[in-house]
C-alpha cells in the first residue's frame, strides 16, 4: 500500500497508508486528519482541501484544471506548490508523496 506523508498545520508529520484509487483528500480524511475540511466532498467547488505538494512530486501530478486554478486563486496561502487534494488521485506512483496542509483561509 503506498504511503502518504502529511504535515499538519502544527508541523506534525504523519505517514499514512493510502489506498490507491482514492484522492489524496480522501486518504487524508480517512486517516482522521480533520484539518482538510473538503466541504464540497471532492467536487472541485471549494478550496478547503488545499495542500502544498513537495516539489519532488510535481512532475508526477496531473496538470491543474482551470477550475482548480480559479479556486486556488481565492486562497491567501497559495504558492507554486498549491493543489486541491481532491483533484489528485493517489496511486502507487505517488508512494512517499509529501503534502503540507495549507493555512486556513
Amino acid at each position: 500500500m503506498p504511503k502518504l506523508i502529511v504535515v499538519t498545520r502544527a508541523g506534525e508529520e504523519r505517514e499514512i497508508d493510502g489506498e490507491a484509487g482514492l484522492s489524496v483528500m480522501e486518504v487524508i480524511r480517512d486517516a482522521g486528519i480533520d484539518e482538510v475540511l473538503a466541504l464540497c466532498g471532492g467536487c472541485c467547488s471549494c478550496a478547503t482541501c488545499h495542500v502544498h505538494v513537495d516539489p519532488a512530486f510535481a512532475a508526477k501530478l496531473p496538470a491543474m484544471s482551470e477550475d482548480e486554478n480559479d479556486l486556488l486563486d481565492s486562497s491567501s496561502d497559495r504558492d507554486d506548490r498549491s493543489r486541491l487534494s481532491c483533484q489528485l488521485q493517489f496511486t502507487s506512483a505517488l508512494d512517499g508523496l509529501k503534502v503540507t496542509i495549507a493555512a486556513e483561509d
